[in-house]
């Protein structure tokens, strides 16, 4: 007996490993437009998944690379929080295994809150180790941003256990580090662990920030998270600097 349209649709939009080629192969046979449809939507989305896994393995190039060279601890580092008006810079230090799964990390700008919060589970699920470090803004006003980011990177491979023996850092050469490392341009959309790093960082100064609203409701921290947007630059003029303001940076300097 043949399946129906609606069950042959229902089957096709499941999980894609739960799917059984020869199954489709003997419905491209079928000649109800239904039925062809469903298939058209399948193969998009069959293609849609290889130029994903395409994509994370192209993140995992240089992680592969380094694996083969014989290093086992490969970090990956990345910031987040360089840009705002106030609050902490925030990094992360990420080791993954070399068999880690192909989990779908990327630039956590990229991601909705939600994907991020997922994503952070399954690193702290699969990581070998991560650290986090946070450098608020009485430091960054005392040895400026760049400064204040290197510290907080080195704080956060420092704090990996196991030690890394090799470190990946998003776009910040870092002096004195006591393993070999690169610094790879844009790396948080390049390289697999830069990638998970700065989920991690991002999610975790967000949640900081969310708390600081409450803390501050008048400057919409959960909505802006400290950046120069037009509501927290009428919020600066309203009520001035608070204690988390960046007093070295230029809008806020001008309100002391």
């Amino acid at each position: 007996m043949k399946e129906s349209a609606a069950t042959i649709q229902a089957y096709l939009t499941q999980d894609l490993k739960l799917i059984n080629s020869d199954k489709v192969l003997q419905w491209r046979k079928d000649e109800r437009k239904t039925v062809q449809k469903a298939l058209k939507s399948y193969d998009r989305r069959c293609a849609k998944a290889q130029e994903e896994t395409h994509h994370l393995l192209s993140l995992r190039k240089l992680e592969s690379q380094l694996h083969q060279e014989g290093y086992r601890y490969i970090a990956g580092v990345d910031e987040v929080g360089r840009g705002p008006l106030a609050g902490p810079v925030v990094t992360a230090a990420v080791i993954l295994p070399e068999d880690m799964p192909l989990v779908a990390f990327d630039d956590s700008k990229r991601l909705s809150h939600a994907k991020r919060q997922e994503l952070v589970q399954a690193i702290k699920t699969y990581a070998i180790a991560y650290a986090i470090d946070v450098q608020g803004p009485e430091v960054i006003d005392a040895i400026n941003i760049l400064e204040a980011t290197k510290k907080s990177m080195k704080a956060s491979l420092q704090a990996l256990q196991p030690a890394c023996d090799y470190a990946v850092i998003d776009a910040v050469g870092l002096e004195g580090l006591s393993v070999p490392s690169q610094h790879p341009i844009k790396g948080d959309a390049t390289v697999y662990c830069i990638a998970a790093a700065s989920i991690l960082a991002k999610e975790y100064r967000d949640d900081l920030m969310r708390a600081y609203a409450k803390q501050y409701p008048q400057y919409g921290f959960d909505h802006h998270f400290g950046y120069g947007t037009k509501e927290h630059l009428e919020a600066l003029a309203a009520y001035g600097p608070c204690p988390i303001h960046r007093k070295t940076f230029a809008p806020v300097k001008a309100y002391l």
